[in-house]
């Protein structure tokens, strides 16, 4: 009987943790996505900017997913506006506009963000 209720502890132990890690592991990849644009995007190509506009819009739908506190919250809408600074500045070159040719999902998000 000992054994069962710890097994079952232990279950609901992992399981928490596993959510709250899969909370912060969307917010963490935003920022590394965030991180690589800045690093990388001066050098993107077409085919580069439409892997990256597909990440971003995956990247969100993750995010999504999860209910966030206000700090969180607030953190997230900064990682999502460097992210949308980049790829303005993509635009801006007009190498993302060959990109939003083929899917209008990043122009909505641009123009959401008032870009």
């Amino acid at each position: 009987m000992k054994n069962t209720i710890f097994s079952l502890f232990a279950c609901a132990m992992f399981l928490a943790l596993t959510a709250c890690t899969t909370k912060e592991a969307a917010i963490n990849n935003l920022e590394k996505f965030s991180y690589e644009l800045r690093d990388k995007s001066r050098n993107y190509g077409v085919k580069d900017w439409e892997i990256a506009a597909n990440q971003f819009i995956s990247l969100r739908k993750d995010i999504s997913r999860h209910n966030y506190n206000e700090a969180e919250r607030q953190r997230i809408r900064r990682l999502e506006g460097e992210c949308a600074k980049y790829m303005a500045k993509g635009a801006k070159d007009g190498i993302l506009d060959k990109v939003l040719e083929v899917g209008s999902g990043l122009q909505g998000i641009l123009e959401g963000l008032g870009f």
